[in-house]
């Protein structure tokens, strides 16, 4: 609820802090002694939209600052926790206002965009006034209202689930037809390649092997050419065995008087021999170098053929095999495709039938829900003097394509305050005063549905008087067991109802004019309802009557029951 306002140089005001209380808090006043001043601030402080003449005549800027005593779970907290700031109680917000029109906004001294000033506003006030076209009046919220009234939860709840087991459901069958698609255009390609791949039957590691066999066959000529060379070197004026031999016998003949001198030439010449002996037999037996021309070509065939049908479908020769087995798994999920198709198709439609269900039951709730609610709030008119007014909660069929979690309709609230005339939107159908006693209607009835924790109403009584006007302040008190009231109000009968009594007059002096706010006790409240009731000359049967009023005053739970017989001071 709003705990305290602070004004500083907004039009007639100098500098103005306000405690408010819960319950039911009622401002008073001559005409013209700054009360719409007041509502001006706090809707800057809310997020409405700024002007330089709501700054004080010689003041360089305004500043309004709000604040808020909100329950842990409010969702304006989690707006704020959404954008990173720091969601602390109490929530202040603050607006400042410049001489060129510009302004700067904070929430708890955090810098924020006017924007989300305004969104987080919403969830924190909601002002009735002539032109005040947020709150109740704003037909995205009629559909909330009307379920939380309703207690459609479990419908909510089970509508929400099957709508996104639908989108889900959807989304399966586009994405699989749209590869479906696009594999159905390959098609032709995919059968071509993978016949090809599959009858030139690559393998991992062929490239390499042919590569080498290829280098082998083409070099045939030279190698048998080099063997020739070195057989004919070592056979060269006796060849190396002969030497090898010749040597050995001339060292063998004297290795006695030697002395062992000569023992490690002649292991190394007879190891000599018997090597030169297997080079010659290694020689011998090299075979096949005398190539086929044929062969050589047939390898380079294989070669080629194998490294062009890599580089056609952009893989490595050593991949080609696994590619074509990918293709041909492309192409069987093709020929496949049909039936998991059929059968996502067939998921989708359960899931379509699924989500109509849980709608219609939402709806069926919904025209339950809104049967009672047109009963209940056309109940509340009579005694608000509107007892010619025809109110309607309207539930118009959305197309299909504009279905979602929240099911199959719109929700707005309607009203005719003119016999014969259809029911219209309520902000376009009934005048300032009409207008802000069917909210009041609406709100004694949807007592405790929405968040918002704040109401106030801007001279609800506008245009009443007597009966009607103690109707007014019998349910703007009953209304305020359960939310925190504001209300401008001209009716002694609302003023008594209060728990708060707060007087707006104007103070002058040779040099300046302002407003100022007086909070009354229990005194100063019979003078000014004796005065509200008698004009400018209060007169003893003014202040006996303003007695009669206070004392049966006092606020009320939300069912009617007097909680307190005399106004909380």
């Amino acid at each position: 609820m709003l705990t305290r306002l602070s004004i500083h140089d907004v039009v007639l005001i100098d500098r103005l802090d306000l405690d408010f209380q819960g319950f039911l808090s009622v401002l008073t006043g001559e005409t013209g002694a700054g009360k719409s001043i007041l509502l001006d601030a706090l809707g800057l402080a809310l997020g409405a939209r700024g002007d330089s003449a709501l700054i004080r005549s010689g003041a360089t800027r305004a500043q309004v600052s709000a604040e808020f005593d909100v329950s842990p779970v409010h969702p304006g907290l989690a707006l704020m926790e959404d954008r990173d700031l720091d969601a602390a109680t109490p929530v202040i917000l603050r607006r400042i206002l410049g001489a060129d029109g510009r302004s700067r906004a904070y929430v708890n001294d955090q810098p924020i965009s006017i924007g989300f000033l305004s969104e987080l506003g919403d969830t924190l006030a909601e002002i009735h006034g002539q032109h005040e076209t947020r709150g109740l009046l704003n037909p995205t919220t009629h559909r909330t209202l009307l379920d939380v009234y309703g207690n459609h939860e479990k419908y909510l709840q089970k509508t929400s689930l099957t709508w996104s087991a639908l989108e889900a459901a959807r989304t399966a069958e586009h994405e699989a037809r749209e590869l479906l698609e696009a594999a159905s255009r390959d098609q032709e390609f995919l059968r071509h390649a993978v016949t090809e791949i599959e009858t030139f039957a690559p393998e991992p590691g062929e490239e390499a092997s042919l590569a080498d066999e290829r280098r082998f066959l083409s070099s045939s000529a030279k190698l048998a050419q080099a063997l020739i060379s070195a057989r004919e070197s070592l056979e060269r004026d006796g060849g190396i065995e002969g030497a090898i031999s010749g040597a050995l016998i001339a060292l063998e003949k004297v290795r006695d008087d030697a002395g062992g001198r000569f023992d490690a030439a002649i292991t190394a010449l007879e190891r000599a021999s018997l090597e030169s002996t297997e080079a010659f037999g290694e020689m011998n037996a090299i075979d096949g170098l005398n190539a086929d021309p044929g062969k050589l070509s047939q390898v380079e065939d294989r070669l080629f053929g194998l490294r062009a049908l890599a580089r056609k479908y952009d893989v490595s020769p050593d991949d080609l095999a696994d590619h074509g087995r990918t293709l041909a798994e492309r192409l069987s999920a093709i020929d496949n495709s049909g039936a998991t198709l059929e059968q996502l198709a067939q998921d989708t439609q359960s899931a379509l039938k699924n989500y109509d269900g849980a709608a219609n039951a939402l709806s069926a709730a919904r025209k339950k829900a809104a049967s009672r609610l047109d009963k209940a709030t056309m109940a509340e008119l009579p005694p608000l003097k509107l007892e010619k007014a025809i109110f309607k909660t309207g539930l118009t069929p959305l197309d299909e394509a504009d279905y979602g979690p929240f099911g199959h309709e719109r929700v707005g609230f309607e009203i005719t305050t003119n016999p014969g005339s259809e029911p219209g939107p309520l902000h376009r159908v009934a005048s300032g005063g009409e207008l802000a006693r069917i909210m009041l209607a609406l709100r004694v009835v949807l007592a405790g549905g929405g968040t918002v924790p704040t109401l106030i109403f801007d001279e609800v009584d506008a245009g009443i008087s007597g009966a009607t006007a103690d109707a007014v302040g019998v349910r703007l008190a009953q209304l305020s067991a359960d939310l925190q009231i504001l209300v401008i109000t001209h009716s002694p009968q609302v003023a008594a109802r209060g728990a708060q009594h707060f007087r707006v007059a104007k103070q002058s002096d040779k040099k300046d004019t302002t407003t100022v706010v007086e909070h009354l006790n229990i005194d100063d409240r019979r003078e000014e309802v004796a005065r509200m009731l008698a004009g400018k000359d209060i007169t003893p049967e003014a202040r006996a009557a303003a007695d009669k009023l206070l004392a049966a005053g006092g606020w009320y739970d939300r069912i009617g029951r007097k909680i307190c017989a005399r106004p909380i001071r």
